[in-house]
């Protein structure tokens, strides 16, 4: 059973490389006419954001009473990265992955399960203090819109909820319970107008509630310890801004610094709340439209998109199906997610 769900994820993975070919076709015929020395620059970057990722996930779990190492935590966050995007389930199956792995390597369920969550909020937190320079830079270009404000808002409130629940959960266990299980029955009365059975389970509600107090339980430093994994997490974001001017100088396009922090905001703004994993089809969809207008000329537009995210979304797809594999080789038994 348990490698039958690799062998599943494994399929879908490919399954996102056979139903984006024609984008890939594209990539290549761009890339051919790309300055080699940058886009290898960029590769560069991108996997030295692989370890800053892993250093967020460390300093989490430290602030857990947790030791492991960065390279076992990046490998663990690229493998989560993969999951979440061939199993889109807002980021409850990478959640799951790190949960499966702790088990393996004797580390509290709970605990992880706890870094797992912060880490996504935390993430999200780091990103809103880049998307705050971002929305002052099309201020004052006169050209914020109406979308870039609903999205902003739509991931505040985002964050606002996970903030609030894990709150909830590490003042109070009971509360918590109450809280997920009321959300799920509202659910399952939704879903009872298409199907008869319930589709989520009040009691394993008040079991995650379990788990996210006995994670908070092992707290061993000041809640203001979560200062050092946000500015981890803002440096991640200024490594992928590395990444999209190694695109710009790759085509020989000139750029300012309000371009490339107002350009990576409003594509990583886009990446966070499109409806597709990882943005697919969204980013390069808005991304292009975004660069155009800050003033960069259309077509530039077009091939530096391209450019930033085979370096951000099909480096890490590949490496992360790589390191999901590898966490189920090596004479390890592969856990289940």
């Amino acid at each position: 059973m348990k490698k039958l769900f690799v062998v599943i994820i494994l399929f879908l993975g490919i399954a996102v490389i056979a139903i984006s070919f024609s984008e890939l076709e594209t990539i290549i015929i761009t890339l051919q006419h790309a300055h080699l020395g940058f886009f290898i620059l960029a590769i560069l970057i991108q996997m030295i954001w692989f370890i800053t990722t892993g250093r967020m996930y460390q300093s989490i779990y430290h602030l857990l009473g947790i030791d492991e190492s960065v390279l076992t935590l990046s490998r663990i966050a690229t493998a989560a990265n993969f999951i979440n995007v061939v199993a889109p389930t807002a980021g409850v199956g990478g959640i799951a992955l790190f949960a499966s792995e702790a088990r393996r390597r004797g580390h509290p369920a709970g605990k992880v399960t706890v870094a797992a969550a912060l880490f996504l909020l935390l993430d999200q937190a780091a990103f809103l203090c880049v998307l705050a320079l971002g929305l002052i830079v099309l201020v004052r270009r006169n050209n914020l819109t109406a979308g870039e404000i609903s999205a902003s808002f739509i991931l505040l409130c985002t964050a606002i909820g996970y903030g609030f629940t894990l709150y909830l959960g590490y003042r109070s266990e009971e509360k918590l319970g109450n809280l997920l299980a009321k959300i799920a029955r509202g659910v399952n009365r939704v879903v009872r107008f298409f199907r008869k059975e319930n589709y989520l389970s009040e009691a394993r509600a008040h079991e995650f509630a379990h788990e996210i107090s006995e994670g908070f339980a092992g707290l061993t430093e000041q809640p203001s310890s979560l200062v050092r994994p946000v500015l981890w997490g803002i440096l991640d974001k200024a490594l992928l801004m590395c990444v999209l001017i190694c695109a710009f100088l790759s085509f020989e396009v000139p750029f300012s610094a309000g371009t490339i922090i107002a350009g990576f905001s409003i594509a990583y703004l886009f990446l966070i709340v499109s409806p597709t994993p990882s943005g697919i089809g969204i980013v390069e969809g808005l991304m292009p439209l975004a660069l155009t207008s800050l003033r960069v000329d259309w077509s530039q537009a077009v091939v530096i998109t391209l450019t930033y995210r085979t370096v951000t979304f099909w480096v890490p797809f590949g490496v992360g199906a790589w390191a999901f594999r590898l966490l189920h080789t090596g004479g390890e038994e592969p856990s289940a997610v």
